[in-house]
């Protein structure tokens, strides 16, 4: 186990959610597949919307550039 799958950890025993953007964010970075890094920025991204966290547009920005998200567009009528 690295340093970093022990700080995961214990970032998710104590549910300290600033310090899992950070992290999930450093395991993106060190990913070395897009599929792996799109998982970390995910997480990154879902933790810092719960914390209004100010990196949540640029992690959102990023998995729209990698077409793993959309953008948000005008709404769509519904369907009949």
């Amino acid at each position: 186990m690295t340093e970093l799958d022990a700080a995961l950890l214990a970032a998710h025993r104590t549910d300290d959610k600033a310090a899992l953007v950070t992290l999930y964010q450093q395991a993106a970075a060190q990913a070395n597949a897009a599929e792996a890094e799109a998982f970390y920025l995910t997480h990154a991204h879902v933790f810092a919307l719960e914390i209004n966290h100010p990196d949540q547009h640029r992690l959102r920005a990023r998995l729209i550039d990698a077409g793993r998200e959309a953008p948000l567009g005008p709404a769509r009528p519904p369907l009949r």
